[in-house]
């Protein structure tokens, strides 16, 4: 986070009347549960600052849902103290819905779920994690905080996914190792095709309506065109002001195979922070495209791509954590010295070190239990296809994009590393990257092999991912070390939810059946 001297003032700054921000003050829900430590504390202290010297208006509280979007509170000025000592209340039962909205646990009893601390629809509480502040590019005098979420007792809600990544991060740090994360994400961005209403369906308020009708920006099949990114010059600089303003580690933007398709890539960083700077840099692409007259997806595979779905390949490596060295570098091979012309430290015959050969074996074992988190919409599914450089087998390779995982050498200043491309762009960054620590730790403590790379990821008779959400789901219920790891009812409440979301996508009467057999029969 900026400091408050290097933070551009806001259209308007401290105006006439301008009152600055009261203290957070004392003895509220935050202290009384001892919620923040020292750097917490002086954040906040640097926040009231930016937010009096900017003269902000309003400041956004949110957090991640279990789809990996954002919700929220916009408090005004005034309400923000009140917010940093005792965090905003806000109904738990909007961790128990599907993508439609639709609360799939009969909350008003309770449901047994997570020893009746849903019952009744009754609050949890946002605590703002102060060192997530920014100041938002795009909204006049708006400032931007992520939250953590904890029962009114002052315990860790049962289903936060922020946290739930952030206790898988803490048992890895207990075995010694931090993660490194890079996010790449592809998305397609389209014009509408008329302003006007928000689609709604008919006699259903509220649920999914319509999908805007879209036209598409690019024809597709140019992939990295360097003239068909310009023609796109003023969305990409929209985007970079936007992700830059927001202090996000934006590394590029580019333009990918499909019509309509770009992909951006953030800097790697330590995972937890990878995580939220994905989740921000979807929404702020989403809002930045939607108030520019554009619209922004990251559905896997819209009904326009067909010709390149949309992925999300998450780089991922361990470091000492004693040390802070790369911990899936292999050892140089040494060179004999009696052999002629031999050179000491020649280049290793083995592209990983044993902790990352356990590592990605993991990974690979438990990849059928983990697409539940990697790929957790029904839409996401239509991705796998052979020979489309998406994967649709449980295979690794050598610097080979057809593999689900894709070990990529170290060279120049960067470690090796694993790459995972079986991700949708939808994916909630926190569980994806905590279905890898899970599946990762597993392989470390088996010491499990993960076998020879592949020359051939499209084998047909290689094991296959998972061929719908619902098959997905069963892997997961099959595959006890994620309940061990997260917890049995973590399992079962993310599972409700996506086999309802499942069954409500089994009784649709989609438009392939209504043109199949309307006519016919």
């Amino acid at each position: 986070m900026r400091s408050a001297d290097e933070r551009p003032r806001a259209q308007g700054g401290d105006g006439p009347g301008a009152r600055p921000l009261a203290s957070a003050g004392t003895g509220g829900f935050v202290e009384r549960h001892g919620l923040w430590d020292e750097r917490q504390h002086v954040a906040a202290g640097q926040v009231r600052r930016v937010i009096d010297e900017l003269g902000l208006d309003k400041v956004r509280f949110s957090f991640a849902d279990q789809h990996g979007v954002l919700r929220g509170k916009t408090l005004t000025r005034e309400a923000v103290p009140g917010a940093l000592r005792s965090g905003v209340t806000a109904p738990s039962s909007l961790l128990l819905k599907d993508t439609s909205g639709r609360t799939v646990f009969p909350v008003f009893s309770g449901g047994g779920l997570a020893d009746g601390r849903f019952a009744g629809a009754g609050d949890i509480v946002l605590v703002p994690d102060m060192t997530t502040f920014r100041v938002l590019p795009w909204a006049e005098r708006t400032g931007w905080i992520l939250c953590d979420l904890y029962h009114p007792d002052g315990t860790p809600a049962a289903f936060c996914s922020r946290g739930l990544l952030r206790g898988r991060l803490a048992a890895l740090a207990d075995a010694g190792y931090d993660l490194t994360v890079g996010v790449e994400l592809e998305f397609h961005v389209y014009r509408p095709a008329a302003e006007g209403a928000v689609p709604v369906a008919p006699g259903r308020p509220g649920a999914p309506g319509p999908a805007p009708e879209v036209a598409p920006l690019t024809s597709g099949s140019q992939l990295l065109h360097e003239e068909g990114l310009d023609r796109l010059d003023d969305l990409v600089d929209l985007l970079y002001r936007g992700l830059t303003g927001l202090d996000l580690p934006l590394r590029s933007l580019e333009l990918e195979f499909g019509p309509s398709q770009l992909e951006l890539t953030l800097d790697a960083r330590d995972a937890a922070q990878a995580a939220d700077d994905a989740l921000l840099a979807r929404a702020a692409v989403r809002q930045i495209c939607r108030r520019n007259g554009y619209h922004a997806t990251f559905m896997s595979r819209p009904a326009t791509a067909e010709t390149a779905s949309s992925g999300w390949h998450l780089h991922q490596s361990l470091r000492h954590r004693a040390t802070g060295e790369a911990a899936f570098d292999p050892a140089p091979d040494p060179a004999p010295s009696s052999a002629p012309g031999s050179v000491s430290g020649s280049a290793p015959r083995e592209p990983l070190s044993p902790v990352g050969r356990h590592y990605l074996a993991g990974l690979l074992e438990h990849a059928p239990a983990a697409t539940v988190f990697t790929t957790p919409t029904v839409n996401g599914y239509k991705r796998y296809l052979p020979m489309s450089l998406a994967p649709d087998r449980v295979v690794w390779g050598i610097d080979n994009k057809g593999a689900m995982v894709r070990v990529v050498g170290a060279r120049g200043e960067g470690g090796a590393r694993l790459e995972n491309r079986s991700g949708e762009p939808a994916a909630n960054p926190y569980l994806y990257i905590a279905s890898q620590v899970v599946s990762g730790m597993d392989g470390m403590a088996r010491r499990l092999d993960p076998g020879p790379p592949t020359t051939d990821p499209y084998d047909a008779g290689a094991r296959g991912l998972p061929g719908s959400l619902d098959q997905a789901l069963n892997a997961l219920d099959a595959d006890p070390v994620f309940a061990k790891a997260l917890g049995q009812d973590v399992v079962s409440w993310f599972t409700t939810i996506k086999r309802a979301e499942f069954a409500r996508y089994l009784a649709h009467v989609s438009d392939w059946e209504q043109r199949e057999y309307f006519d016919l029969v």
